[in-house]
C-alpha cells in the first residue's frame, strides 16, 4: 500500500496507484510459492541422489529469468499505464510519514517481508545456501519497491517517500534477521481484513467513492478494516514444552476512522461540495489473539502445502483482546 501525499494528489488517485502495486507484488509473491512448492518433491529428490545441497545449474537461469521477467514486467506495466499519464519533474522526496495513522506503512513492511519468504524459497529451490538465499531474496521486495519509489520521484503528483522506504527495510529485515540467525520465521508477518458497513449513509457513500465498493477493492485499500498482525510460534521459543507446534500468539495494529489520508475533509459531487467530518475520531487499535502457524501443520499432498504456505501470509480469524480508545474490550472474533 502506497499512498502519497494528499496535497496535490486526489485520494482516489492515490487509492488507485496503491492498489496497483499492492495486487502486482501480492501476485507475484504467491507466484513464486506456486512455483517452489509444484516441485518441492523433485527438489527432495535430489537432495538425496545428490547427498547434499548442491546449486542445480539449469535452476538458477530459470529463477534469474522469472525474477527478472515477473519484476521487469510489472515495472513497465506501472510505467505505461499509471506514471506516463502524470507530468514528470525532476526528483523530489515529500514526507506522508503521518498518513493513514500509518497503516500503509504496515502495508509497505508486510509486502516486503512476504515478497522475501517467497522469492527466497526460490533461490533455495535453486540450490543457493540459505545465507545466499536469503540476502537474494528476502532483499528482492525493498529492491523492487525502491525502484516504484524512485519513479514516485519523478512523477509530479509525488514524490520519494523516506517513510515507505524505512517501512520497507523493517519488512525485509524481520525476515532476513530470522532466517540469518534461527533458518526459520519465528515470528511471522500477517494481514486480515473485515469489510467496514456505516449507519450514517455518507460515510458509505465516501467508503465507496475512497476504497471502491466491492469487497476486494475494500481489502486492499480501505486501512479502516485491515489488521496488521506480527504472529509469534510459542513452540519454536520453547521448544521443550508440551504446546502444539502450530500454535502462535499475535499482536495486531489496525486503525478507524479514516476517510482522507490525514483528515476527514474532503469535496463531494462536481462541482466539490465541500464536506467535514472531523467530528469522527480517527483512532489507533492494538490487539493480542491466539493464531495458527500453518506451516507447521504436517502434510504430504503437493496441493495442501501450496495452500498452508499461502495462508501463513494471512491472520487467521479467532476471539482477541482490543485495546482503542483508551479502553479494553474482548471480541469474540477478529478479522
Amino acid at each position: 500500500m502506497y499512498f502519497c501525499f494528499m496535497k496535490s494528489a486526489p485520494v482516489q488517485s492515490s487509492a488507485s496507484l496503491a492498489t496497483l502495486r499492492l495486487s502486482a507484488v501480492i501476485l507475484f509473491s504467491f507466484f513464486c510459492l506456486l512455483l517452489i512448492h509444484s516441485s518441492a518433491y523433485a527438489q527432495d529428490s535430489a537432495a538425496a541422489l545428490h547427498q547434499q545441497k548442491l546449486i542445480h545449474k539449469k535452476r538458477v537461469p530459470l529463477i534469474t529469468a522469472v525474477n527478472v521477467a515477473g519484476y521487469g514486467t510489472s515495472l513497465v506495466i506501472f510505467n505505461n499505464t499509471w506514471y506516463k499519464n502524470y507530468p514528470r519533474t525532476s526528483f523530489h522526496t515529500f514526507n506522508d510519514s503521518r498518513e493513514w495513522l500509518q497503516m500503509d506503512k504496515a502495508g509497505h513492511a508486510w509486502a516486503a517481508y512476504n515478497t522475501g519468504r517467497a522469492t527466497t524459497a526460490m533461490w533455495q529451490w535453486a540450490g543457493l545456501n540459505n545465507s545466499k538465499a536469503t540476502l537474494i531474496g528476502g532483499l528482492s521486495g525493498t529492491v523492487y519497491l525502491s525502484v516504484i519509489e524512485i519513479l514516485d520521484g519523478f512523477t509530479e503528483k509525488w514524490g520519494w517517500s523516506w517513510a515507505d522506504m524505512g517501512a520497507n527495510l523493517f519488512g525485509s529485515g524481520l525476515f532476513i534477521g530470522q532466517q540469518l540467525v534461527w533458518e526459520e520465521q519465528r515470528i511471522q508477518f500477517k494481514f486480515s481484513f473485515h469489510k467496514k458497513n456505516y449507519s450514517d449513509p455518507q460515510l458509505n457513500d465516501r467508503s465507496d467513492d475512497l476504497f471502491g465498493g466491492n469487497w476486494a477493492e475494500r481489502m486492499l485499500k480501505d486501512y479502516n478494516g485491515q489488521t496488521y498482525w506480527l504472529s509469534a510460534n510459542l513452540k519454536s521459543f520453547f521448544p521443550e514444552s508440551n504446546l502444539p507446534a502450530w500454535l502462535n500468539v499475535a499482536a495486531g495494529y489496525g486503525a478507524e476512522g479514516m476517510f482522507g489520508g490525514f483528515e476527514n475533509i474532503w469535496e463531494d459531487g462536481d462541482p466539490g461540495f465541500p464536506v467535514n467530518r472531523t467530528d469522527i475520531k480517527r483512532y489507533r487499535q492494538w490487539y493480542l489473539a491466539p493464531d495458527i502457524d500453518f506451516s507447521k501443520i504436517k502434510t504430504s499432498r503437493k496441493a495442501v502445502k501450496v495452500l498452508l504456505d499461502f495462508l501463513n501470509a494471512f491472520k487467521f480469524p479467532a476471539p482477541a483482546i482490543e485495546l482503542s480508545k483508551g479502553r479494553l474490550k474482548v471480541n469474540a472474533i477478529q478479522f
